[in-house]
């Protein structure tokens, strides 16, 4: 859920291009699974707010220290910075919570509803004129979202039906943000934009665990195995992060973004495997409808 997009537009060679889309997909594969470890920890009994916090307190630690030399011109940052931790902050920890305790796939579902809100936040906050093709995407993604939510024997609106699809909802939302953020702080580093974000979450996490006075296990009390665990989650969305940083420099936005959906392949896979779960015929033509939409609104971007 870190993708900092950067508007290099140049085209360069095709070597290069191949290890971007390879970048790309790994990142994919990486956060088609990072679900994985949060859940065991939640099985043991840490909540997902706690494991956030050790993550991305670890992925910051060693970000500190790679980007020691970078701490001077920190203060000239732009103040936009601190809005983009924050939203991304919410962004990564909304998401964590909401595949701890949904259906896997029907929370990157709902998060893959994000083109939607970047188009409406774009037009609005941007000032970026939406075009008949923004129009279609978002018709599109509302009929996958109506197709998808729509159960008449629990509701009569199509909406979602528990915490964790509504965190996703938000996760979506924020990762939205988030881009439009990214857009408007163009002088702003990917390195900067990077650490913000692992310190967003980090901090986000904190207040979070304050606010619904979840119990802050002190490190010792975490098992050689439970560290591990941990461990394997920083790896991966660390991994994701810097090499998809690398791939989304070397491609177009469009390509980029088409190959992101690979993430959702991963995940169905993943998901069946390793937590038996499976989709109704409703979710199917719904997610597709989301899908379709998403790949619509990359190739007909302007970006």
């Amino acid at each position: 859920m870190n993708n900092v997009t950067n508007g290099n537009n140049k085209s360069p060679p095709a070597s290069k291009q191949y290890l971007a889309v390879l970048g790309l997909l790994l990142g994919a594969v990486c956060w088609g699974i990072i679900w994985y470890p949060y859940r065991l920890m939640a099985e043991a009994g840490i909540s997902g707010s706690v494991s956030s916090f050790y993550t991305y307190l670890i992925a910051a630690f060693f970000a500190s220290v790679y980007c020691a030399k970078h701490w001077r011109g920190i203060l000239s940052l732009s103040p936009m910075i601190l809005v983009l931790g924050a939203v991304a902050g919410w962004t990564n920890l909304a998401y964590v919570l909401a595949v701890i305790d949904g259906e896997v796939m029907r929370v990157m579902l709902l998060f893959y509803l994000s083109p939607l809100w970047t188009l409406i936040l774009a037009h609005f906050w941007l000032k970026e004129k939406t075009q008949l093709t923004g129009y279609i995407a978002i018709a599109v993604s509302l009929l996958g979202a109506f197709v998808m939510l729509y159960q008449p024997s629990v509701s009569s609106l199509p909406l979602p039906r528990n915490t964790s699809e509504w965190l996703a909802l938000s996760s979506g939302i924020g990762f939205s943000l988030t881009n439009v953020i990214t857009r408007r702080s163009a002088q702003i580093s990917i390195r900067a934009k990077s650490y913000a974000v692992w310190l967003g979450v980090l901090i986000v996490s904190l207040v979070y665990i304050a606010v619904t006075k979840t119990a802050l296990p002190a490190p010792q009390t975490f098992s050689a195995s439970q560290w591990g665990i941990m461990l394997a989650a920083t790896s991966l969305l660390v991994l994701a992060t810097l090499i998809v940083q690398y791939g989304v420099t070397k491609l177009a936005a469009t390509k980029a973004s088409v190959i992101f959906v690979f993430e959702l392949v991963v995940a169905a896979i993943a998901s069946y495997f390793l937590a038996h779960e499976t989709m109704e015929i409703n979710e199917w033509i719904g997610g597709s409808l989301i899908v379709a939409a998403s790949i619509f609104a990359a190739f007909n971007s302007n970006d």
